[in-house]
């Protein structure tokens, strides 16, 4: 039967875990803080001891012992958009996975102030270190945070004691997702693109700039989204009565349907028409007419190496940090791309 406390009306302590895995508390409190140089047989009757009393470390004593709380603030730009909710989602698995706790702190497009005072906000709850998922550039921070911090696909808005930065690879899935309607035979490729003060956005384009150049192909004129389906449904309409267009990127899949539902009213085929592709392979891309191709962004692969670095950061601060290594691109090919059937003109 398993035991439920160590002693009469009341929670189990670390006395009793010791008491049934046969060390001392000494011990078992090195097993419950992670610390080295105990044996794999002791810390496996330690945390089964644990287990069967359902004893849990104290997070308070934990955090005066070692110094540090076990939490890890995030600070986030407040929005259900699927990039940065699914960033966020990966951070927190990451984070849970690694023993720490997360506070997030939301922030809203067009404050300048939000991210200064989301940091204040988490350094004031005692956080061992940052993680700043912040998408848009509202401008340099004036501030200097003496945690390690780690900056998710944007560059540094602040400085800290130790910055780190792991990014999705937008740039080089953006290459890729050109460079695949460029293979197919299409003379160019028509860029959507999302609202350039969001970094993302800037990547893509960036992306499909050099897929372009680096073939000698003369850029058309960037097409403006801003995220939305309905956006790239009225750009869709705008290039469904041209005839120089057999090829979209668009800088997101919501953007990238709406194109495809637009071109499909006015008659045209996609893809014998025209080719689109997306970007992001949100989980109803591989379910509209046609199904999408697009690029699927590497949301947990970023959060578990970023917060395996930060977490190295806090723990081992004197230890030199390898660069993140570039994440994988992962084109997702579907129905909506084909060779073009007619010369653009």
């Amino acid at each position: 039967m398993t035991r439920t406390g160590g002693r009469a009306g009341g929670a189990p302590r670390s006395v009793d875990v010791a008491r049934l895995a046969g060390v001392s508390q000494k011990t078992v409190s090195r097993v419950l803080n992670g610390e080295r140089y105990v044996s794999d047989d002791v810390r496996r009757r330690v945390l089964a001891a644990a287990e069967e009393l359902g004893y849990r470390l104290n997070g308070a004593a934990r955090a005066l012992a070692s110094g540090r709380t076990r939490s890890i603030g995030v600070v986030t730009l407040g929005t259900a958009l699927y990039g940065p909710a699914s960033l966020l989602i990966g951070v927190e698995r990451a984070a849970r996975d690694a023993g720490y706790a997360l506070r997030v702190v939301n922030t809203l497009e067009g404050d300048p102030g939000g991210v200064a005072g989301a940091v204040e906000s988490l350094l004031e709850q005692g956080v061992d270190g940052i993680v700043v998922s912040e998408p848009i550039d509202e401008g340099p921070v004036s501030l200097s945070v003496g945690v390690p911090v780690l900056v998710l696909g944007a560059p540094a808005p602040f400085g800290g004691a130790r910055t780190l930065a792991a990014g999705v690879g937008a740039e080089l899935l953006a290459r890729a997702a050109t460079g695949h309607l460029l293979d197919l035979g299409h003379a160019t490729v028509h860029h959507l693109a999302g609202p350039q003060r969001w970094f993302a956005a800037r990547d893509r384009l960036a992306g499909w700039r050099g897929a372009l150049a680096a073939r000698g192909i003369e850029e058309p004129a960037v097409l403006q989204g801003d995220w939305t389906a309905a956006s790239g449904y009225a750009v869709g309409r705008e290039l469904a009565a041209r005839r120089d267009c057999t090829a979209v990127f668009a800088a997101n899949d919501d953007m990238a349907i709406g194109v495809v539902r637009a071109l499909t009213e006015a008659g045209l085929s996609v893809p014998d028409d025209v080719s689109v592709v997306g970007f992001d392979d949100i989980p109803v891309a591989a379910y509209v007419t046609p199904p999408l191709t697009t690029v699927r962004q590497p949301f947990d692969a970023v959060a578990r190496e970023g917060l395996r670095l930060l977490v190295q950061a806090i723990e081992n601060p004197d230890t030199d940090l390898p660069p993140p290594p570039d994440p994988p691109v992962d084109l997702i090919v579907r129905a909506s791309t084909a060779p073009p059937r007619r010369a653009p003109g």
